[in-house]
């Protein structure tokens, strides 16, 4: 059987198996067990099966997750999301439709410490929902602002996605971080543009709340002191060289810990279910990491990255259009795949073809990164939207999906954006490189 047809026929598989409700770790590993079976043997099958588990989980590059992910739940343990969120409240929330400005303001500056979107979704949905159903918020503005919110957990550095990026196309990690802040700030900036917007058409969604006195709001910034130093040492330490990537998730998790304590937060309470939540998601994410890497070592056996590549090279178009018939790919996949598959299974493939094409690595890293984002808030998969929708039982799907649509279109323009000007991107990576 041609290696072609036989990799068609375990795609289909995988598709079968995804439908049939198998997690996708599990999925992606049993469809490229099989497939490398049928075209090697087994033996060999069995032999890649061990090593890739093996040396994935020995591999000290990956250790960063980890422990970035405990930094992040560490962070929401001590109490830290509700500061910022308090902190942007007393600033925003007197404006019209301020709740989901201090909502979408709350999730970027949280960010910053935690570098994933479901946990940053999850953890601002407990603090902003209530308080905008205080205010009789419309449940597709409250629930699709927490939502979209989320997203900006992965381009804001620290992020579990960018690390993974970096590490499949060998591409400095310091530096993705760095090209991320510019357009994550711009992020924020556009889903606020979104909400004043939304809210000037219809000012029922989003009525304002008391206006807090000056020296309270002084007062509330006050209270934030704690992360923005964990941030500056973090992320500082990594960029002028002190800490390497591992080292600064490790002392990003020692430091939300240590301003637990400060909060008056017992060991027990920043421990017990920080470090519960962080296997459990350590293990989801190396459970996909190992399935795809099988999955792509089928992929590479079968001559796909090779025949992908010469389809779309041979293709009548500019780089330009190339780009962007990438860029559409992974806006059809976005509505099929979790965000961190879709980095797995398609970087192996077209990290290639976009470096053959002179675009910058780092730029390319940000923009799937935002393309990715999108994925988070798309029908029908849309993490960020079925963990608002655990949250939030009483609101339909198809309201919180809804309420997601203004950041969908600010996202899509963004992107364009960054597209047209990758300086965006590269121009503080670039500064502090000199």
């Amino acid at each position: 059987m041609p290696p072609s047809l036989i990799a068609i026929l375990i795609l289909a598989l995988l598709f079968v198996l995804l439908v049939g409700g198998m997690p996708l770790g599990f999925a992606m590993g049993l469809s490229g067990f099989i497939g490398t079976l049928l075209l090697i043997d087994l033996s060999a099958a069995l032999a890649l099966l061990g090593q890739t588990a093996y040396e994935t989980g020995l591999a000290y590059n990956l250790s960063v997750i980890p422990m970035f992910v405990l930094m992040g739940y560490i962070a929401s343990e001590a109490g830290l999301s509700e500061s910022l969120y308090r902190a942007c409240h007393a600033w925003l929330g007197h404006r019209r439709g301020g709740l989901a400005l201090a909502t979408i303001g709350a999730c970027g500056a949280f960010a910053a410490i935690c570098g994933s979107s479901l946990a940053t979704a999850a953890t601002m949905a407990q603090i902003a929902l209530p308080e905008m159903r205080k205010y009789k918020y419309a449940d597709k503005l409250a629930t699709g602002a927490v939502a979209a919110g989320g997203t900006i957990g992965i381009l804001i550095p620290p992020s579990v996605v960018m690390v993974i990026y970096g590490l499949l196309t060998e591409t400095s990690i310091s530096a993705l971080f760095l090209a991320g802040f510019v357009p994550g700030i711009l992020t924020v900036l556009g889903f606020m543009a979104a909400i004043a917007i939304s809210t000037r058409i219809d000012p029922t969604l989003g009525p304002p709340a008391e206006r807090t006195p000056m020296p309270e709001r002084f007062k509330v910034l006050g209270s934030v002191w704690g992360t923005a130093v964990l941030f500056l040492v973090v992320i500082g330490g990594l960029y002028v060289g002190l800490f390497s990537p591992t080292e600064a998730a490790s002392v990003g998790a020692c430091g939300a810990f240590v301003l637990g304590l400060i909060n008056r937060k017992t060991p027990a309470q920043l421990l017990r279910t920080s470090l519960i939540d962080t296997v459990k998601t350590t293990a989801m994410i190396f459970t996909v990491l190992i399935g795809a890497i099988l999955f792509n070592n089928l992929l590479i056996l079968a001559s796909v990255p090779t025949l992908v590549s010469d389809w779309i090279s041979g293709l009548p178009l500019g780089p330009t259009a190339v780009l962007l018939v990438i860029i559409a790919m992974y806006f059809v996949l976005g509505c099929l795949l979790d965000s961190l598959a879709m980095i797995l299974l398609t970087i192996p493939i077209v990290f290639p073809i976009v470096k053959a094409l002179g675009y910058d690595p780092v730029w390319f890293g940000i923009i799937i990164v935002m393309v990715v984002e999108l994925g988070l808030i798309t029908p029908p998969i849309g993490m960020n939207v079925f963990v608002i929708k655990g949250m939030a039982q009483d609101v339909p799907l198809e309201t919180i999906f809804r309420g997601v649509t203004p950041f969908i279109v600010a996202q899509v323009i963004l992107i364009l954006v960054l597209i047209a000007f990758p300086q965006i991107a590269l121009w503080l990576p670039e500064s502090v490189s000199r």
